[in-house]
């Protein structure tokens, strides 16, 4: 059976984590990058695959079974995705989840027109929580649904404290409240507001001779990011900052507490949880996982936009039907 010919476009933490997850999987086929930046400024891990200019992708869909696009959510990934699937059949890790109706519309008209086929928002939350919410509410019909996030590094939060004046070096971590999550499988069915649920925890290098108080109150009072938390701001050395800080963790948990029977007296929970070394390299291997999905569902003459809730577990698998209901089931 021939390989699928997956390439990536976009060559950050995510494209690089593809590229490894890549490596894992015998029945795909690295053929190569698209980058905005000069193709001969990237260097790849793995020697012999080209880096092509994304403005030319057209010219090398005939290559290429499916795209892997890893720009990010904010300005990328809506204007990417549906223009890239005009010529390939294309996934991505979309997670702005109040604009996933909006993007999911984009991309299927683009898909349809072109009779290619896309999935978008992959990952694990969108993704495998997203999952996890459908099955346990499902099966769960009287109940109250938590989704938990961290301990990890929030990307987008970090890049927010890196933009306040006065601060060198940033990052910040999302942390689960160790109270609220017991109370949560304590099966109360607690009402938790966002504070409830989350601190923020950042660790700051400043500029020297930078007003450290005003860098903190300017953080915890940031709107939409910090001001609705309980925020800790930590300065710390540069030297510190290199040696600590320099991974990508993340995870969390949803949790679903409902009730059974015939007084709804019994209770019952269902949780899922990850922790993440590598917040890009998961989520890469989740897109490649979604990429195998794609080839087979492509080749049963699928077109438009798909996402996970489209996508039966067993088309993500290397393994036979067979060796499934033999091995797993």
């Amino acid at each position: 059976m021939s390989k699928i010919r997956v390439a990536i476009a976009g060559y950050g933490n995510l494209g690089k984590g593809v590229e490894l997850a890549l490596r894992q999987n015998d029945d795909m086929e690295f053929v190569g990058v698209f980058s905005r930046r000069d193709p001969a400024s990237v260097k790849l891990a793995t020697a012999g695959v080209p880096v092509w200019p994304l403005a030319d992708a057209a010219q090398y869909k005939d290559q290429v079974d499916v795209l892997i696009i890893c720009g990010g959510s904010a300005t990328d990934l809506p204007e990417q995705t549906p223009a890239l699937a005009k010529d390939f059949n294309v996934i991505d890790s979309f997670d702005t989840h109040a604009r996933i109706p909006e993007h999911f519309a984009n991309v299927d008209a683009a898909a349809k027109a072109s009779g290619h086929l896309a999935m978008i928002s992959l990952g694990w939350d969108p993704g495998l929580f997203s999952l996890n919410r459908v099955y346990a509410e499902s099966i769960l019909r009287d109940g109250a649904t938590y989704t938990f996030w961290g301990k990890g590094v929030s990307q987008g939060h970090s890049d927010a404290i890196r933009r306040v004046k006065g601060v060198k070096r940033g990052i910040q971590y999302t942390c689960p409240v160790e109270s609220a999550i017991e109370a949560v499988r304590s099966g109360s069915q607690p009402e938790l507001t966002t504070r409830d649920k989350h601190e923020r925890v950042c660790y700051v290098v400043a500029e020297e001779g930078a007003d450290k108080a005003q860098i903190e109150q300017d953080i915890k009072t940031m709107k939409n990011y910090f001001d609705e938390y309980n925020t800790t701001v930590n300065f710390i050395s540069e030297e510190e900052f290199d040696r600590e800080h320099n991974t990508l963790p993340h995870g969390g948990f949803v949790i679903r507490s409902g009730k059974t029977g015939a007084d709804l007296s019994t209770n019952q929970t269902i949780e899922y949880s990850l922790k993440l070394g590598s917040n890009p390299e998961f989520t890469a291997s989740v897109l490649v996982a979604y990429a195998r999905a794609l080839s087979r569902l492509k080749a049963e003459g699928a077109t438009g936009c798909k996402t996970a809730f489209d996508v039966a577990p067993g088309y993500l698998s290397p393994l036979s039907p067979e060796e499934l209901r033999a091995h797993c089931l």
